[in-house]
């Protein structure tokens, strides 16, 4: 059984260093995509944190707001340049609602799995189709499940090595309940952090059927932010659903 969730747990563990495990992600692509996807705007992101899209997007003249579980994570978010700027709702963007409709919804990142079971991920989707305009998109960035990479339901990883980080994972999976554990080992020459985190995962079209749920249909599907055709071989998507204009 899926331990009790706390939106907040996952930012008083990484906060502080959040930035620096995020460094090597595809950020200017995906600032790209979603700038053209939002067209004109406003923005609306799901799971904000530190600002690592956001900014950029707000920056480009773009109106953006979000939300976020985690206040230690926000907290980063408004010490940046133009973070005092970008209005934030600190709640499980599962549920929370703020003032407006944007043309953009994005959840980046994998933080859909985040979310502790079908029904919150379900629950998130709607959440995120009463914020569109017609006409607007839900982008959900995920990775897709591989279960054979477990061996006796555990796995251990190198994500990445140079000389100055270390970061591993080790996993534990449950197939019947489409959860994972997660721990990341980051050694650095300042010490050992252990940063964990929990997953609900889900199939793409387990997702695709959650955006016809609440009414969203699936526009695009890539492999990457830099459109790479999604096939057997994905091991992530990038997929786009629209609320329909009528």
């Amino acid at each position: 059984m899926a331990p009790a969730f706390d939106p907040s747990a996952y930012g008083r563990s990484i906060a502080d260093i959040y930035d620096a495990t995020v460094e090597d992600l595809p950020t200017a692509a995906t600032v790209e995509r979603l700038h053209r996807l939002a067209g004109e705007g406003p923005v609306l992101e799901f799971g904000i944190g530190t600002g690592r899209l956001a900014l950029p997007l707000a920056a480009r003249g773009l109106t953006v707001a979000g939300i976020d579980g985690s206040a230690d994570m926000v907290r980063i978010l408004r010490s940046k340049p133009g973070g005092e700027h970008i209005s934030v709702a600190v709640g499980d963007f599962a549920t929370t609602r703020v003032e407006g409709l944007f043309t953009l919804v994005a959840l980046t990142t994998n933080t859909i799995f985040a979310l502790p079971s079908q029904d919150a991920q379900v629950d998130c989707f709607r959440n995120a189709a009463a914020h569109l305009r017609p006409g607007g998109r839900f982008v959900v960035e995920a990775w897709v499940p591989d279960p054979a990479a477990f061996r006796r339901g555990a796995a251990l990883r190198l994500l990445s090595l140079s000389e100055d980080v270390v970061l591993a994972e080790a996993a534990r999976i449950s197939p019947a309940e489409q959860f994972m554990t997660t721990t990341k080992v980051r050694l650095t020459a300042d010490g050992l952090r252990l940063l964990p985190a929990n997953h609900r995962y889900a199939w793409p079209a387990e997702l695709d059927l959650m955006a016809r749920l609440a009414g969203m249909e699936r526009e695009h599907r890539w492999s990457d932010w830099n459109g790479t055709p999604f096939g057997d071989d994905s091991r992530s998507h990038v997929t786009v659903y629209r609320l329909p204009t009528g």
